[in-house]
C-alpha cells in the first residue's frame, strides 16, 4: 500500500478517475471470465465500494486496477456461492478460484489489456440492432454509466437499462461467442465495430437531440479508437477512422458561435483549430494509405485532412475534394456521400452544375435535412432567392436540434433581404 497519499487526493475522485481510464479493460476481463454482463458489473460495482472503504483507510494499493481486479474477482465467486443457481455454475465457479489463485499482478495487467477486443466484437455483433451495439460499447468499453448513454440516447434512464438488460440476454441466450471472428467473419464484423465507433462520435459531433455538441461522447469515441488502434495494428481502416475522429475534433472549438448556432466551414477561425490534433491525424492517415489498401474511412480522413491544409475556406483545394469523393461514391455508393461530393463540385465547377447533380438525389434524400440545407445554399448563390427561400424552410423544419435551426434561421434572414433574381 503507498502510505500518506489520501492527504493529497480525494478517494472518490481518483476511483472516478481509473473507472474513466481502466473501467472498460477491467470489465471486459471480467465479462469474458464470468460469461456474465450482469454478474461482471455486479461484481466490479462491489469491489469499487470496497476500494472506497479500504484506501480511504490504508491509501491506494500499487496497482489500483490489478486490486480492484482481484476484490471483482472474489466478490463474484462470493455472489455465485449465494446465487440460487450456485449448482448450475459449478463448473464457472471452480475456474474462476483456479484463475483468481494463479493471477499475479503483472498477469492481470496483461489479460485486462487483452479481452477488450474480444468484447467489442461482442457488443457489435450482428444479431444486436446498431443502437444496442453502441449502447452496450459505450457501457462496456467507454465506462459510461448508464444514466450518460440514456442522455445520449434522450431516453429515460429506466428506458436505457431496459435494452441493456434486454441484450445481455440475448447475448447469453443466442450463445453469442466472446472471441474475434476468424478470417472468414473478421472484414464483416470489423466494418460493424468501425461503424458503431463512428456512430458514436457523430452523435456528439452533431447530436440529433437539442444539445448540439456533446464533447463526452467526441472523447470516449476517440478513445476507443485508440484502444482498438493498439488492439488491431497494421488494420488501415481503423487508422484511418481514428484519423477522421481527430481531425473533425480539432475544429471543435470552432463550430459554435456565442448564441450557439453552427459556425459554417467557410466562417470558421482557422487559426483556433487544434494543429496537435491535425498533425496526429495526418500523420495515422499517411501511415494507413502506405499500407496500400485505401477504404472509405481513410478517404473521408483524406478529404477532412484537405480542409485542414487550406489556408482559407476559398484556398481549398475543391477539385482534390470533389475528386476523393468521386472515389468513395464510386467504393461506397451513397446518396449521402453523392450530396457531399455535390458540394464539393459546387465549388470546384460552379453551383449550377451542381444544382443539375442534385435532382438525381433527390428522390433518396427529400426527407434528410442536409440535402435541403445544400440546395437552400446553391441556390442562393445562384441568386434564385424565392426557391432557396423555400428550401431553407423545409430545412428548418426538418432540423432536429437548436444549433441547426438557429444557423439556417440567419441564413434565411440574410436571404429574404437580398434582391430577388428571376429563375
Amino acid at each position: 500500500m503507498t502510505s500518506g497519499t489520501t492527504e493529497a487526493i480525494s478517494i472518490p475522485d481518483e476511483i472516478d478517475r481509473l473507472v474513466r481510464l481502466d473501467g472498460g479493460r477491467l470489465l471486459s476481463c471480467l465479462i469474458i471470465n464470468l460469461r456474465d454482463f450482469q454478474l461482471a458489473e455486479d461484481s466490479l460495482q462491489d469491489a469499487l465500494e470496497s476500494a472506497v472503504m479500504h484506501w480511504s483507510r490504508d491509501g491506494l494499493p500499487g496497482s489500483p486496477s490489478a486490486w480492484l481486479m482481484r476484490t471483482a474477482r472474489r466478490k463474484a465467486i462470493d455472489r455465485i456461492r449465494k446465487a440460487a443457481s450456485f449448482r448450475s455454475k459449478s463448473a464457472e465457479l471452480a475456474a474462476l478460484i483456479v484463475l483468481d489463485n494463479a493471477a499475479s499482478q503483472d498477469d492481470e495487467t496483461e489479460a485486462i489489456a487483452d479481452e477488450r477486443l474480444k468484447l467489442i466484437f461482442t457488443c457489435c455483433h450482428p444479431a444486436l440492432d446498431q443502437k444496442t451495439s453502441v449502447a452496450l460499447t459505450l457501457r462496456a468499453i467507454g465506462g459510461l454509466k448508464t444514466e450518460e448513454i440514456a442522455r445520449a440516447f434522450v431516453v429515460s434512464p429506466d428506458s436505457m437499462a431496459q435494452r441493456l438488460v434486454r441484450a445481455r440476454h440475448k447475448i447469453a441466450k443466442a450463445g453469442i461467442p466472446y472471441e474475434v471472428p476468424g478470417p472468414d467473419g473478421w472484414s464483416q464484423r470489423l466494418d460493424a465495430v468501425l461503424a458503431v465507433i463512428y456512430l458514436i462520435f457523430n452523435e456528439g459531433y452533431a447530436a440529433s437531440s437539442q444539445q448540439h455538441l456533446r464533447t463526452e461522447l467526441c472523447v470516449e469515441a476517440i478513445r476507443l479508437g485508440r484502444v482498438l488502434t493498439a488492439l488491431c495494428p497494421r488494420e488501415p481502416e481503423v487508422e484511418g477512422l481514428l484519423a477522421l475522429m481527430l481531425l473533425h475534433q480539432s475544429r471543435c472549438a470552432t463550430r459554435l458561435d456565442g448564441l450557439g448556432a453552427i459556425v459554417s466551414l467557410e466562417d470558421q477561425d482557422r487559426g483556433r483549430w487544434d494543429r496537435g490534433l491535425i498533425a496526429e491525424g495526418t500523420t495515422l492517415l499517411e501511415r494507413a494509405l502506405r499500407r496500400g489498401r485505401p477504404g472509405p474511412y481513410q478517404l473521408q480522413a483524406a478529404i477532412v485532412a484537405v480542409h485542414a491544409e487550406g489556408a482559407s475556406f476559398a484556398e481549398t483545394d475543391w477539385h482534390e475534394v470533389a475528386l476523393i469523393y468521386q472515389t468513395l461514391v464510386a467504393m461506397r455508393p451513397n446518396p449521402v456521400f453523392e450530396l457531399n461530393h455535390i458540394v464539393a463540385l459546387s465549388y470546384a465547377q460552379g453551383p449550377g452544375v451542381a444544382l443539375d447533380r442534385l435532382a438525381t438525389i433527390a428522390a433518396a434524400l427529400g426527407a434528410y435535412q442536409p440535402y435541403h440545407a445544400v440546395r437552400a445554399d446553391i441556390l442562393a448563390r445562384l441568386g434564385q432567392v424565392e426557391p432557396a427561400r423555400r428550401a431553407y424552410q423545409e430545412a428548418i423544419r426538418l432540423s432536429g436540434n437548436d444549433a441547426e435551426r438557429l444557423f439556417l434561421t440567419q441564413r434565411l434572414g440574410a436571404l429574404v433581404g437580398a434582391r430577388q433574381t428571376p429563375a
